[in-house]
């Protein structure tokens, strides 16, 4: 893997890896239209989602957008120095093809940019590509942006 031999700066433009595929079923897609509020039927009805273009229910897009938190981990190691690191927001987000109820996807991450604003702090780009193993198109692309906070004597000094 290549976090292993390059240090993160010097990784711009490489692929970090890839996560593990992590199965999307019913309950799952259920539980976040519960805390979401969106019971739209193609996501929560499997009866009516029959009929549909779908053929039966899909995830939610933000469903499959949330799981980057838990890809990211699994395939870009921390530093040793990092102690937190933050969601900094999404410069391109598409959702390209749906996720059926029962498949499996997977996070591919590319270091887009990298910056240190200030002393301790890290910003990187992502490029990410969520996969659907056994399909041609992915769930989803986008470009997200992280912080990563390193041990540091001095806290985050406020832009502006």
């Amino acid at each position: 893997m290549i976090s292993r031999i390059l240090k993160l700066k010097d990784g711009v433009g490489c692929e970090y890896g890839l996560s593990k595929w992590v199965t999307i079923d019913q309950a799952m897609i259920d539980a976040f239209a519960k805390a979401t509020g969106d019971n739209q039927y193609i996501h929560t009805d499997p009866e009516a989602a029959k009929a549909s273009q779908f053929g039966g229910t899909i995830a939610h897009g933000f469903l499959t957008l949330s799981l980057l938190s838990q890809m990211i981990a699994d395939a870009v190691p921390r530093t040793e120095a990092e102690s937190t690191g933050v969601n900094y927001g999404f410069d391109k987000v598409r959702f390209v093809a749906p996720v059926r109820a029962g498949a499996e996807i997977r996070g591919r991450f590319t270091l887009a940019k990298y910056a240190e604003p200030q002393p301790g702090v890290i910003e990187m780009q992502w490029n990410v590509t969520v996969e659907i193993r056994g399909e041609d198109k992915p769930a989803l692309i986008a470009q997200w942006k992280n912080l990563r906070f390193e041990n540091a004597e001095e806290p985050l000094k406020k832009a502006g």
